[in-house]
């Protein structure tokens, strides 16, 4: 067996999420959603993979309703097997849950810095991304307070320190808070899957080093295209970029002088992936809002730039899925998970807006 730490424990997990796997959406159960008329239409068609998450649902549902219940069958079957992984494992999903857990605290600041509703803010928090302090966060009553409460009371702790006052806790800066939180995050991940006794040189570290160089680049391209027309200077910019990734140093070195999307096309030439991407979406098609925005997908009609790191991010997914005795399947599931949403939410949205004939621009099939 390849990995001497591969117990049978963890080899029990891989065999639920290969399961989980293959209950997603076919090829056949999307076209049978784009024949949809009515939002019923399609619960009734999400039956057989969603019935019991979609069961209390009104009749008509909204759009928003019916992606927070297919989203839920991803939650419950996360922390199903969460619960259940021992080792390296539980160690790797908690790793999983600290991108969501960033997003969370970034909703939070600026909650508290609008004076928002404790209750309205935590109800907006993903569901991976909660903790069990993090109530305690929303008792702050001013920034300071938060911050520090921040540095003590989350998993996030590590990677404020050393990169984020509390003086940085203003709206201006959010966007480069959470930033310079993942950058933290990505480095320390990188870092634990090359370093750890029981992944490092196994198919693991092998998986998700390409899984995380991918992500670490497509941070880059994505920071240094939003940040044109901004007050964010070269030398902060710089700084936001992931201290790894194929592109890592002389790419990022070229992102970090480049002074439009041209100059971005230029700096990521070197790999195929990217260069073709922008060949194919047109240099400057990059349609997204905010200091690299994570969110999935575009409105448009033709795909842009972030669409093609999607779709990018489904091919990896898959290929994991041929590795045996990885933890890497996990994040492999989740991810295809998450995209299966967000082709269901596009659908859903598209009928409800009598605009079927855009449905198939957009969703992935895998």
């Amino acid at each position: 067996m390849e990995g001497l730490f591969y117990n049978a424990s963890n080899g029990y997990i891989e065999g639920i999420v290969r399961g989980y796997r293959n209950t997603l959406l076919t090829g056949q159960n999307y076209t049978n959603l784009t024949q949809c008329e009515t939002i019923d239409d399609v619960k009734l068609q999400l039956g057989p993979a969603y019935g019991d998450f979609l069961a209390a649902l009104p009749p008509n549902p909204s759009t928003s309703a019916l992606a927070d219940k297919t989203l839920d069958k991803l939650v419950s079957e996360f922390r199903y097997v969460q619960a259940n992984a021992t080792g390296s494992l539980a160690k790797f999903m908690e790793y999983l849950t600290y991108g969501y857990m960033i997003d969370n605290v970034a909703l939070l600041i600026t909650g508290t810095l609008h004076e928002r509703d404790t209750r309205e803010l935590l109800e907006r928090c993903h569901p991976l991304g909660w903790f069990e302090t993090m109530p305690v966060l929303c008792v702050a009553t001013n920034v300071e307070e938060l911050y520090n409460s921040v540095l003590i009371e989350t998993p996030l702790a590590p990677y404020f320190k050393g990169s984020i006052s509390h003086q940085d806790l203003d709206e201006l800066n959010i966007e480069i808070i959470r930033n310079t939180l993942y950058k933290n995050y990505l480095e320390d991940f990188h870092q634990w899957v090359n370093s750890n006794p029981e992944v490092a040189n196994t198919p693991t570290s092998e998986v998700m080093t390409e899984v995380l160089e991918f992500e670490a680049d497509r941070r880059s391209i994505n920071i240094t295209l939003n940040s044109f027309g901004t007050e964010l200077s070269k030398q902060d910019r710089k700084k936001l970029y992931p201290n790894f990734g194929r592109l890592y140093p002389e790419g990022t070195l070229m992102l970090s002088r480049a002074d439009d999307a041209e100059g971005v096309r230029i700096a990521v030439d070197g790999i195929s992936d990217f260069r073709t991407f922008f060949d194919q979406t047109g240099t400057g098609a990059q349609q997204s809002s905010g200091i690299g925005n994570m969110s999935g997908g575009s409105g448009d009609d033709s795909k842009t730039l972030e669409d093609m790191f999607y779709q990018k991010e489904m091919e990896i997914s898959k290929l994991a899925f041929t590795r045996q005795f990885t933890h890497a399947v996990v994040y492999a599931w989740v991810k295809l998970r998450e995209q299966e949403i967000r082709n269901i939410t596009w659908i859903s949205e598209c009928i409800a807006q009598n605009q079927k004939e855009r449905i198939g621009n957009y969703i992935s099939v895998f």
